[in-house]
């Protein structure tokens, strides 16, 4: 018998070698290569059939208009994805396991089918009796909505041409494979040929398909980094299981901003979509605690109101901890560097503890301030005026320095009833005072001590 063509694919990144490296040249992971069919001559005899064989025209004869999106009726959802699915687009969604992927995007589902939408679920890790009883617990019933269980690519392809549906989910990447390939489901090469089949048929017939990925230890989506550049829009889903919520958030969005996030609420329903995030992260907020501040962080182009909480005490050990949920560590060291030689708060002896309740992870430098605020509220034991929020990134040499879209932190502020906000003298100057909240600006830690305590 005649033996197959083989190379080696780095796991994360895709990069092929005809021989085995033991570290990636692209991507410089160690002993990530692995051994895969490549198929025949006959492997690109699918990529012909998909071809687009559209003709180069002037991009002024192009005819695009922004109301051809299919709007899903799930607001979040919508909001991250940038107004709307986009016709013939390819999104992925990834996340941890039994985080509510698969049930978001059958609720999509039923919402798409109940405006007289076609769709379709295709499934390759539940039985169709499992997506049912599933649907049946979240309100999914509708008679356009088509469950298909399959893994073959080639016959998915068949059934996707068959009902021609708006929208369709394959659930998962991970466990489509194609005949043309030896390589068993999920590898590397499997999911990147599947993938790329998927996508192509996605383009030429103007069908949008939402593509499942599994994720590795590290949080990462299965399979080669090269995914994430052949799609239009990357979504991660994220959550805790000690907690209610989920996020979804926009990593990569051809069509919209990226770094938008839509938050949801798992109920014995499904999920939830919850409307004004800041009240539901700051539900729990204990009154007149030190160590506790609330900061006003942007994701996408949303304000959401977060606490940040710290807790400062001696410590017994030869070196003190520090440890940092929700927040950059090396961020934290060198705030408390500064705390330490500008303010003359001797924290080197003492253990340091922070996090974002609610477990929502904040990125921005415009989380300094409020940071800095907590540590010193927990150092000094003495608690924040309750209406107080803070907000600002912090030099080196202690300065308070300005941030962007001031104006949208503030105005969020005051919506959800805070009467006190401190802010960077720089740039905000020009802001007024919205209605019931006091701008106290400040240009240094030491105002800002000065204004907290």
């Amino acid at each position: 018998m005649k033996k197959g063509k083989t190379s080696f694919f780095c796991r994360n990144c895709g990069y092929e070698s005809p021989k085995w490296l033991g570290k990636c040249p692209a991507c410089n992971e160690w002993n990530a290569f692995i051994e895969e069919d490549i198929g025949g001559p006959e492997g690109d005899a699918g990529f012909s059939a998909l071809q687009l064989n559209e003709k180069p025209l002037s991009i002024d004869a192009i005819e695009a208009d922004e109301r051809e999106r299919i709007t899903t009726n799930v607001m979040e959802l919508d909001r991250v994805l940038g107004g709307g699915i986009v016709q013939g687009s390819a999104v992925l969604v990834g996340g941890d396991p039994g985080i509510g992927k698969s049930t978001l995007l059958l609720q999509v589902l039923q919402k798409l089918a109940e405006q007289d939408r076609n769709v379709l679920y295709v499934s390759g890790e539940e039985s169709a009796r499992q997506i049912k009883l599933r649907g049946r617990r979240i309100g999914a019933g509708s008679k356009n909505l088509m469950v298909l269980v399959e893994t073959a690519l080639e016959n998915i392809l068949q059934h996707l041409s068959d009902l021609k549906p708006e929208v369709a989910v394959i659930d998962s990447v991970q466990t489509v494979y194609s005949s043309i390939l030896g390589s068993a489901p999920g590898s590397v090469g499997q999911v990147r040929e599947t993938a790329g089949k998927l996508i192509l048929f996605a383009k030429k017939t103007g069908i949008s398909i939402f593509l499942v990925g599994h994720v590795t230890k590290d949080g990462a989506i299965a399979g080669p980094k090269v995914l994430e550049h052949m799609v239009d829009t990357v979504l991660y889903f994220e959550g805790d299981s000690g907690h209610a919520y989920r996020i979804v958030r926009g990593i990569k969005n051809r069509f919209g901003p990226s770094n938008e996030i839509g938050v949801f609420e798992m109920r014995d329903c499904g999920l939830a979509e919850v409307a004004n995030p800041s009240a539901f992260f700051l539900s729990d907020r204990p009154d007149s605690a030190s160590g506790s501040a609330v900061v006003p962080s942007m994701e996408g182009t949303r304000p959401i109101l977060v606490e940040i909480q710290a807790l400062v005490s001696p410590s017994t050990l030869g070196m003190p901890r520090r440890t940092s949920i929700g927040v950059d560590s090396s961020r934290v060291s060198l705030l408390v560097a500064v705390l330490d030689r500008i303010c003359g708060m001797h924290l080197s002896s003492h253990d340091i503890f922070l996090n974002v309740a609610g477990g929502i992870r904040v990125d921005e430098p415009a989380v300094d301030l409020g940071i800095v605020a907590a540590m010193a509220s927990s150092f000094l034991n003495r608690p924040i005026y309750p209406g107080t929020v803070v907000f600002g990134e912090v030099g080196l040499t202690g300065e308070v320095r300005g941030i962007a879209q001031m104006l949208l932190r503030t105005r969020e502020a005051s919506r959800m009833g805070f009467t006190r906000c401190i802010l960077p003298r720089t740039l905000s100057q020009e802001i007024p005072d919205p209605e019931g909240l006091e701008l106290c600006r400040v240009g240094s830690l030491g105002e800002l001590l000065e204004q907290l305590f």
